[in-house]
């Protein structure tokens, strides 16, 4: 082999050697930025976390709307209570069971009877059959109250009876035994009536 020829191969390896040498280097940096591209590539939002968002948010509305529509509801039934309407108290319960009434067979001046009569069937201990009697049962409480028994002067020993609402005037809606009874023709029963607060010189609870 002439000498042209020698080195003319050798060139030949060297390039060869060369081009082996540069490939993997040019592939080793587009690799690392390739790997960068997809760290510094943001996450895409489907949606889910916004959905969430706005699905707590909607909970909370709906909530807020139930417990609205409760104190709504509620209202309505309180002042019913207020005003005499529904009560759950077992005094006034019982006593307007014999509204029309006379449970007592007393033929005058029995509404302490009645309200005796009363308390002993909602298990509370009797108070005789005096009205003005009352005045010193129970506890004392300074105003109207639902259930309270009222004790009221009159002529002829005075007179008793539940408390079972307050008009709108402040003045106690009273059910009481021996009263003067419109629908019945005028006979004394059983009825409920709103008496002037001025009337009640006390109120206590059982």
């Amino acid at each position: 082999m002439t000498l042209r020829k020698r080195n003319r191969a050798a060139i030949l390896l060297c390039s060869v050697a060369l081009v082996a040498l540069t490939v993997p280097a040019l592939a080793r940096p587009s690799h690392h930025k390739a790997r960068h591209a997809v760290a510094a590539m943001p996450a895409q939002n489907t949606g889910a976390d916004h959905d969430d968002r706005y699905a707590i948010a909607a909970q909370q509305t709906a909530g807020e709307a139930t417990q609205s529509q409760s104190r709504r509801r509620a209202a309505p039934a309180q002042a019913n209570s207020a005003l005499g309407g529904f009560t759950s108290n077992s005094l006034v319960s019982e006593a307007r069971k014999y509204i029309g009434t006379n449970p007592t067979g007393r033929g005058s001046l029995w509404c302490g009877a009645f309200m005796d009569l009363v308390l002993k069937k909602t298990g509370h201990a009797g108070g005789g059959n005096l009205a003005s009697s009352y005045a010193r049962y129970g506890t004392r409480v300074s105003g109207p109250q639902v259930g309270a028994i009222a004790v009221m002067g009159r002529r002829g020993g005075g007179h008793v009876g539940v408390v079972t609402g307050i008009d709108p005037n402040g003045n106690p809606i009273v059910l009481s035994g021996n009263t003067w009874n419109r629908s019945t023709g005028g006979r004394h029963t059983v009825a409920e009536q709103v008496y002037p607060r001025g009337r009640i010189y006390a109120y206590v609870m059982p």
